[in-house]
């Protein structure tokens, strides 16, 4: 349980967070073996390339420095302002804290200093990714689009947005 007299930090993804991150993944039950694929793929391109622009990772850790969940974003290419969300998780020890929201915060505040003007964020409509739909309305995410059949017969894409505000 994080307490108040705890609160967790956000720090940037290091190589000690890989293993953590991968068992985090298979925990939450929420994602494929392809989609972790994806996601570690995306991770190891964080660590391999310093350098590179397209992905941030950035882990939220408890008081001993061990990731607790972690947000994958970057700029959208050929846009003004707009960030692409590609993956939150929450450890799910720490699910129902409002660590993800938090997390969605901090993404905020990132896009926010870089310029941004919305965060998009896609997901699947089957009913395993209901709870995923609702922390994104919750948090003040609005549906503005959909593609039929996208993923495969049946299972739609639905893209959120979040527009920041300024001030």
């Amino acid at each position: 349980m994080v307490s108040e007299k705890n609160l967790m930090k956000i720090r940037s993804l290091v190589e000690k967070d890989r293993a953590r991150l991968l068992l985090m993944l298979i925990r939450t039950g929420s994602f494929t073996s392809a989609e972790i694929d994806v996601a570690m793929e995306l991770i190891d391109v964080v660590l391999k390339d310093q350098i590179q622009k397209d992905y941030q990772i950035d882990c939220m850790v408890d008081d001993q420095d061990q990731v607790i969940g972690y947000i994958c974003y970057g700029p959208t290419p050929m846009t003004q302002g707009t960030f692409d969300l590609y993956w939150i998780a929450v450890d799910p020890d720490f699910q129902g804290q409002g660590l993800g929201s938090k997390l969605l915060g901090f993404l905020e505040e990132r896009a926010r200093a870089m310029g941004g003007r919305l965060i998009l964020a896609d997901t699947s409509t089957i009913p395993h990714y209901e709870k995923t739909e609702k922390f994104y309305r919750k948090n003040g995410f609005q549906e503005v689009a959909r593609v039929s059949d996208y993923y495969y017969p049946g299972n739609d894409r639905i893209t959120f947005c979040k527009k920041i505000s300024f001030g």
